[in-house]
């Protein structure tokens, strides 16, 4: 299994007391349907909006339903 993501949005970590940008950019994303995160770039003190790799989720979910990922 790989640990790919990608990365839609970064925010610095250092916004205003109570402002949540990334949270409410993520937020947004998943009531688009993706499944968006939030995590900490602690070399960077930035926080990322990720989705995990498409193809990892589409091909765990062909094998929960038994299908056979083509060659």
């Amino acid at each position: 299994m790989r640990n790919e993501r990608v990365v839609l949005e970064r925010f610095p970590a250092g916004g205003p007391r109570g402002s949540w940008p990334a949270e409410e950019f993520a937020h947004a994303r998943r009531s688009e349907g993706q499944c968006a995160e939030v995590v900490m770039d602690l070399a960077t003190d930035a926080f990322l909006v990720i989705v995990r790799e498409q193809l990892e989720r589409d091909a765990d979910a062909g094998r929960a339903r038994g299908e056979h990922a083509a060659a």
